[in-house]
């Protein structure tokens, strides 16, 4: 067997007795793989002693805008606390295990403090260790610039570690444990009737992820599909459950073709704090307007353009300056600043006929009113007022969950 790069969340090493469950996991792959490297994020979530946002709080709390590389510097050290501890609990153990930062396990990546991109990683110090019979934990979410600056690659990162450094050690799977079961067909928190999917393709998912399911960094995703590693999600206090496999639609294809219910519909995801934005403007004032909205990296969604308004959806956080920028051209503007998108993804979404009439036959039945619609060749998003999400979801969800 390859090499078998395992990554655990903040919920999974947040105490003692987290670890000890992850410890067994690790303990339990030992049988069928020699390898292991293993990816640690921070201990805990927020709130938790060492947890990534108490650790950005110990600098705010003195001074409201530190830099971004006095900030990495601390925020790295949650993944180091995290990793050593586990590595002296796997050698207490009996498993001969080693930590390793991101620096020492050769991540190289760009200088942008707080949301650097890895540029490479040269292998040769965990393959070292790996070939000594230990263990490897590395710290997720950090590497080092080429002059030894310590970076961090953003919330998410330790996803994209270890997707990377399981194309660096040729691995073909990376395991993701987390405290669910899987990815499910919808935020189970608002969606008593979500289901687990068993396989997903990697263009699916990363829509899901686009689109505000917060199930796997896309970048994450995007690098698994370019060096063709199956991930797997799974629950690290259920591991016995098979969870998610993300792949290639054609490895997939069987399952696919057996179960309609994947075939059509993969999940129902949801984003709030959306803002729609409409603007009556001709061609030369509104190309203008776009023109500055790209110079500030300011992006658009569910774009729809008529011959003189224009409408899309924006993150409300970008409103206030995007309406600045309208008002120097004097063009007449409507905002509905109280919105969210509601994105219905699937394989087939776009293939069939009549998909948003279902949807706007079931909205109309619930008195939602369809604001906006956009689609993608495997999604189609609603736009809808923040107060109708959550029955939006529940509506989407119920009419194509059983096809």
């Amino acid at each position: 067997m390859g090499v078998l790069v395992q990554k655990f969340g903040g919920t999974s090493v947040a105490s003692y007795e987290k670890m000890k469950e992850v410890c067994k996991i690790i303990e339990a792959h030992k049988e069928q793989y020699k390898d292991i490297a293993v990816v640690v994020s921070a201990m805990g979530r927020k709130g938790a002693p060492y947890a990534t946002d108490t650790l950005i709080g110990m600098c705010t709390n003195i001074n409201d805008r530190p830099t971004k590389r006095e900030l990495d510097m601390i925020m790295s050290c949650g993944e180091i606390i995290s990793g050593t501890i586990l590595a002296t609990m796997l050698d207490s153990m009996g498993i001969p295990a080693t930590f390793l930062t991101g620096i020492q396990a050769g991540i190289t990546t760009t200088k942008a403090f707080s949301n650097a991109k890895i540029k490479k990683i040269n292998p040769k110090k965990i393959q070292k260790e790996l070939a000594d019979g230990k263990v490897v934990i590395i710290a997720g979410f950090q590497g080092g610039t080429e002059d030894g600056e310590i970076t961090t690659l953003g919330r998410g990162g330790s996803d994209t570690s270890a997707v990377a450094i399981g194309k660096a050690l040729g691995s073909d799977l990376v395991q993701i444990y987390t405290d669910v079961d899987g990815i499910m067909t919808a935020d189970p928190r608002i969606e008593p009737d979500a289901k687990v999917l068993k396989y997903v393709d990697y263009d699916e998912v990363f829509q899901m992820a686009e689109k505000g399911a917060k199930v796997i960094h896309p970048r994450a995703v995007e690098l698994a599909k370019n060096a063709d590693i199956i991930l797997q999600i799974k629950n690290t206090y259920n591991p016995s459950y098979e969870g998610t496999k993300i792949g290639p639609a054609n490895v997939l294809k069987d399952v696919y073709e057996d179960s309609s219910k994947v075939k059509f519909m993969s999940a129902v995801a949801h984003k709030d704090k959306i803002a729609q934005v409409k603007v009556i403007a001709n061609e030369i004032e509104f190309s203008k307007i776009l023109n500055e909205m790209e110079d500030r990296h300011i992006n658009m969604d569910m774009i729809n353009f008529f011959t003189e308004k224009k409408a899309f959806a924006l993150d409300v956080n970008n409103l206030e300056e995007v309406e600045n920028i309208i008002k120097k051209y004097n063009v007449e503007y409507e905002i509905k600043s109280d919105c969210a998108k509601v994105t219905l993804i699937g394989n087939k979404v776009t293939e069939t006929p009549g998909v948003i009439a279902k949807i706007m036959r079931a909205l109309n039945a619930e008195n939602v009113t369809l604001l906006q619609s956009s689609d993608s060749y495997n999604s189609l998003s609603c736009l809808v007022d923040e107060k109708d999400m959550v029955t939006t979801v529940h509506v989407i969800h119920n009419a194509f969950s059983a096809q």
